[in-house]
């Protein structure tokens, strides 16, 4: 009589071991693949820099780090960069010149904030961002350095742009302690519109009012909009 070929359940078993580590590590690699689109899909596609949430979350993450360092806090810095004359530029030369002149600042304000261990973000239309730590004796210093990188000229097929800039900067040691992501922001926000309009110079620091004004339905004073009546 034939002997009985008889598959032990055994065998099963390490034939379903081996292949749980090659399952999971192409579900790992799956999301890693996913996350890498994701990322990329948050980034704005002309300069690369990510957006306002990014820098949000940077800043937020920041402030909860130096309310536990209260010694360090004074370094939190915020600033918001405003590009002026992009429309200028779009209606004389088209938007590709515009484009040019916008993806040539969110180059050298990402740079710059990333050599100093900081996170750069388009904030949208000609605005950006920067949440960074520095030393309070460099204030003045780095932001004046940074506004003549970002006004260097950009040469676009043959024209020479020349982007002027206001930078507003808002610093956590001189906000109250409680102070978080969105006041910072704000108060830089509005520090580069006091200067921008004239009304401070260059080098301008957010007060505590610059980061507490009220907005109006839900923008900043004086931003396209705010005039309009609420229906």
């Amino acid at each position: 009589m034939p002997a009985t070929t008889v598959l032990r359940p055994r065998s099963r078993t390490l034939i379903i071991a081996a292949t749980v580590p090659l399952a999971l590590a192409a579900l790992l690699a799956d999301d890693v693949r996913v996350r890498r689109q994701l990322d990329a899909a948050r980034k704005d596609p002309l300069t690369g820099l990510p957006g306002r949430d990014a820098l949000t979350d940077r800043t937020e993450r920041l402030a909860r780090t130096e309310r536990v360092a209260r010694s360090h806090r004074e370094q939190l810095h915020v600033l918001v960069a405003d590009a002026d004359g992009l429309k200028t530029v779009n209606d004389s030369l088209g938007h590709a010149a515009g484009d040019a002149l916008i993806a040539a600042i969110g180059h050298r304000i990402g740079a710059w904030a990333a050599a100093r261990g900081g996170l750069a973000a388009r904030l949208g239309g000609d605005e950006f961002g920067a949440a960074l730590l520095l030393p309070p004796t460099a204030t003045l210093r780095e932001t004046a350095a940074l506004r003549e990188q970002l006004e260097q000229p950009v040469d676009h097929n043959g024209h020479i742009l020349r982007p002027a800039v206001s930078i507003g900067t808002a610093r956590a040691v001189d906000l109250p302690d409680a102070a978080g992501a969105s006041r910072l922001l704000r108060g830089a926000d509005m520090a580069m519109y006091r200067v921008k309009t004239g009304e401070k110079p260059h080098g301008y620091l957010a007060t505590r009012h610059d980061a507490y004004t009220p907005t109006v339905h839900g923008r900043r004073p004086g931003r396209p909009g705010t005039h309009l009546p609420v229906g």
